[in-house]
């Protein structure tokens, strides 16, 4: 697969601004490695094979397991996975498959329960910012890295 374009070539100016958001983000407070999990979660909703081998490279590189990352994809029927963080996966969930509706309110209260004052925010803002990192990697054609054996 070649990419489209380099958008990172064509709009520095705009890809610096959500680089900047990014860093806020990532200095929010909330658990690295529920950005992780949430980032991951949402990447492989919306198949960006791109954002999937990073966000796993990087989980993996501040200590998730192996096994957390393959049961991502199936958390709702693993018991590895905490009351908080499966909050955040379900209203990651809701916010990427927006569809006709949004999320209901029995989901926010059990997401607010988790995610009291500016940490629902917080997550929110974390979920439209890999949607957007996503939607551009596959307009675009992003491609992900190289297995580390070929690369040598």
């Amino acid at each position: 697969m070649e990419p489209r374009i380099e958008y990172w070539a064509a709009a520095p100016e705009l890809m610096n601004g959500h680089l900047a958001l990014n860093t806020q983000i990532e200095a929010s407070g909330l658990e690295r490695s529920l950005l992780h999990l949430v980032k991951l979660r949402v990447s492989q909703l919306n198949g960006c094979a791109f954002c999937v081998d990073m966000h796993s490279r990087e989980a993996r590189a501040d200590g998730e397991t192996e096994q957390r990352l393959y049961l991502t994809s199936a958390w709702h029927d693993s018991f590895l996975f905490s009351p908080r963080e499966r909050a955040a996966l379900a209203w990651a969930e809701a916010l990427t498959r927006l569809g006709d509706n949004g999320p209901d309110d029995a989901l926010f209260a059990d997401t607010q329960w988790e995610f009291p004052g500016d940490e629902i925010v917080k997550l929110t803002t974390v979920i439209t910012m890999i949607n957007t990192w996503n939607r551009l990697s596959i307009a675009f054609r992003a491609v992900h890295a190289a297995p580390e054996s070929a690369a040598a």
